[in-house]
Parts: C-alpha cells; structure tokens; sequence
C-alpha cells in the first residue's frame, strides 16, 4: 500500500514538467507593481509582482538584468514579459523575467531620470565645477564618428570660422554597446596626450536609443573628470542628455558646438577695425586738445615775453657779483694789514733771545719739579717708618718673644679654662715654635678646681 505513495521530490518534478509542458506558460505577458524588490549584489533581481487581488514572486537573473536602462523600484507599474515554471527546491512557482518596461513611460526614460537625479545630488550638475572654454583655442579635439554628418559640420564650421585653428578628430563609436566605453576610452586618451584646448563630444540627431550612449553613467563621469573643457552636442535642440548636464558647456547642434568652440574671424576682423577706429578717434581728439592747449601755453603772457620773467633775476646777479668783488678787495687788504703787523714783530724779537728765555723758564720749572718730588717721597717715607712701627707694636709675635704664649685645643684658641678638662691633650704655640702639653689639673682665678 505505501508503494503507491509520491515522494516530494517526485510530486514536485511530475509538477514542474507540467508547467514545462504547457505553451502558455513559457512565454507570458503579465502588468503588475513591484514589490520587496531586492537587487543583489550578483547581479540578480528578486521581487514580488502583485495587483489588487492576488501576488506572485519573480526573478530576474544577471543576465537579462544587465539590460535593464533603469532601476526597478518599490511600488514601480512594470510590464514583464516571462516564463512561469516551478523553484523544485521550494516547490514554489514563480516567474522569471526576460524583459521589464515602466508602465506609462518607457524604460530608458526611467533611467534617465533616475540617474539624472542621482549625478545632481552628487554634484556634477554643479555650476562651480564648470571649466571656462578659451577664448582662443589653438586647437580643438572632435570626439565623434567620422562618418556622419556632424563630424563634416563641425570641421566646415570651425574652417570657415576660424581658420588657425587645428582639429584633432578622434573617430568615435556614438551608438550601440560599445558606443559608451568607447567615448570614456578617446576622453582619456585626449586627456593623457593634452594636445587639445576645448573638446567638441557628440553626433547627430536620432532616437533615445540612438544617442544612450550619452546618458550612461560612466560617459557622464569621464566627462566631468576632463581636465580639457567640453562642449557637449549630442543631437538636435530638443534632445537632452546626462552628456549636457555635466559638460562644461552644451551646445544645439554640432553646428553651435563648433560655433561656441572657436571665435568667428570675421567678427574678430570687424572688432579690430571697430577698435582702430576707435582709437583713431580718442587720438585725434587728444591731439587736437593737446594742439590747443599748447597754443593757448605759448600766447600766455611769461610764454609770450620769457626775458621780463629771468630780468630781475639779471639784475640781483649783477649787483651780487659787485658785491661780492668790493667783498673780497676789503678782505684781501685787511689780510695783508694782518700780515705786515706780524712780519714787524718778526723782526722786533731776535729768535736766539727768545730761545734763551725759554730756556731759561724751563730750566726753572725743571728744578722747582725736582724739589718737589724729593719733598714728597720724604713724607712718604716717614709715613711708612710709622705704620711699620705699629704694626710692630701691634704684632702678637713681638709679645710672645717677651714670654708669652698661645694654647690651642682642637685648632682654636684656649680663651678660658672652662674650656679643658683634666687628661686633656693641648697644643702651646711659642714664638719660635710649638709643643705638646696634657692638662694635670685646672684651677680657676677663685681658687675652686
């Protein structure tokens, strides 16, 4: 009786071919909302579709996932095409997901906005990071595909514009799968060569589709880590990119993006002769002032007479110049007055009688000078004889060669004999020497002992 009993595993398997067996449920076409959507870190998306009435779990793998232009979110209207099979491991059915849409908008639009949403809060929109395109480029990088039209628009454009300008074209793949990592590729590889000022990075018009390689996440962030300014011209005027957003500068067409690119000659030319008019003009109106100035200068009175203005001046040299002539005859004859008084003196007083009187003084002064000084040594020594004599009074030697002498006990003085004791070692320092002495017995001046 229990052989006819299932085993789970076979239940479960006679269930899945079922569901293998059944064509409509290999590919089905199912709207629903998103639920516990949980993206793993695999690549794998795991979520819950339901509607109002009833829920079933889903799962798209990696490699269907890696499609996907947006991020699917909680409580996000989606349509999905799938199969429906059975999990043998849970016993659960479930759907797995080939393809997934937004409802009301398509896919790449979610994605666009979701990804635009996220480089602002990032800050790659932001205005402070934008980089000033030269004034004067010498030359200009083309990252685009060289079959195109654009490529032919941007070089006419900057030829007829700006003629000394050179192009650098780095020929770029703009649409399909490899379109995005092929922009990032040239982006850096004109960043490691910096042969270029300004960067034009675009193509021409076409479908989202088209131009998506312009709103992928790594072309964005190539773009705004460009130490080369860009100037984005991806389509026409209508079309919006992430490309435009995080450029330093975003352009209509490809046509304007060369126009931004590089000055227009003619206007420069026209800007020049503008300029040299101009200055003509201040020139010839300063001329004209100054003209007039210098002739209303040389009508001026002073101008006009310039001998009355140094006349009085003339004159104050002249009688300077007198007086400093009668000056100098009064000083030269008062000199020589000076000088004839001097040479009669002279010769009043003969030379040798002047020698003999001073020396004579001198003399004089040579003995009054010797007297003085024997006088003083005098005192001096008899001022010393008398410090001498009392310091000899005053010396303790010269008492003790009359008898006396000094005891000393342990290096000081014995002053009073309170100061020994009996068996006691003393020394006794005499005039001409020194000697042992020991204390037999003490006596003091009232007789007690």
């Amino acid at each position: 009786m229990t052989s006819s009993y299932l085993t789970v595993k076979a239940l479960t398997k006679y269930i899945k071919r079922k569901f293998d067996a059944d064509p409509h449920l290999r590919e089905v076409y199912v709207k629903g909302e998103l639920s516990n959507v949980k993206i793993h870190s695999s690549g794998h998306i795991y979520f819950t579709l339901k509607d109002d009435s009833a829920r079933i779990t889903a799962a798209m793998f990696r490699t269907q996932a890696s499609k996907l232009k947006f991020k699917p979110e909680e409580g996000m209207m989606v349509y999905i095409r799938g199969e429906v099979n059975v999990y043998e491991a849970s016993g659960i059915y479930q759907l797995y997901v080939q393809t997934m849409e937004p409802d009301g908008v398509g896919g790449l639009y979610v994605a666009f906005n979701q990804l635009k949403e996220r480089l602002q809060q990032e800050g790659l929109f932001n205005p402070n990071f934008k980089q000033p395109i030269p004034n004067f480029p010498k030359t200009v990088g083309v990252l685009t595909a060289t079959t195109g039209a654009a490529i032919r628009d941007i070089c006419i454009t900057i030829s007829r514009r700006y003629p000394l300008a050179e192009i650098i074209v780095y020929p770029t793949i703009v649409q399909g799968e490899n379109a995005a990592p092929n922009i990032v590729e040239n982006l850096r590889l004109a960043n490691k060569q910096q042969l270029c000022d300004v960067l034009i990075v675009g193509r021409g018009g076409g479908s989202i589709e088209d131009l998506w390689a312009f709103n992928e996440e790594i072309v964005a962030r190539a773009i705004f880590e460009s130490r080369i300014p860009i100037i984005s011209a991806v389509g026409h005027e209508t079309d919006t990119t992430i490309a435009d957003f995080v450029a330093d500068l975003r352009a209509a067409t490809p046509t304007a993006a060369a126009e931004l690119a590089v000055p227009n000659q003619q206007e420069l030319y026209q800007r020049v002769l503008t300029s040299k008019s101009q200055l003509h003009q201040i020139i010839t109106a300063k001329l004209t002032f100054e003209r007039s100035r210098l002739k209303k200068l040389q009508n001026a009175y002073p101008l006009a007479t310039p001998e009355r203005i140094y006349r009085p001046f003339t004159e104050k040299l002249i009688q300077l110049d007198m007086q400093l002539g009668r000056s100098s005859q009064m000083y030269l004859m008062k000199k020589q007055n000076e000088l004839q008084k001097l040479d009669a003196a002279i010769k009043r007083h003969s030379p040798k009688q002047t020698i003999q009187y001073y020396d004579k003084q001198l003399e004089q002064s040579i003995n009054l000078l010797t007297r003085s000084i024997y006088t003083i040594l005098e005192k001096k020594k008899d001022a010393h004889h008398s410090i001498i004599r009392t310091l000899q009074a005053l010396n303790p030697l010269a008492i003790m060669t009359r008898g006396y002498s000094v005891a000393y006990k342990d290096g000081k003085v014995i002053k009073s004999i309170s100061q020994v004791t009996e068996g006691e070692e003393i020394s006794i320092h005499f005039h001409d020497g020194q000697a042992q002495a020991k204390i037999m017995n003490t006596k003091d001046n009232e007789g007690g002992e």
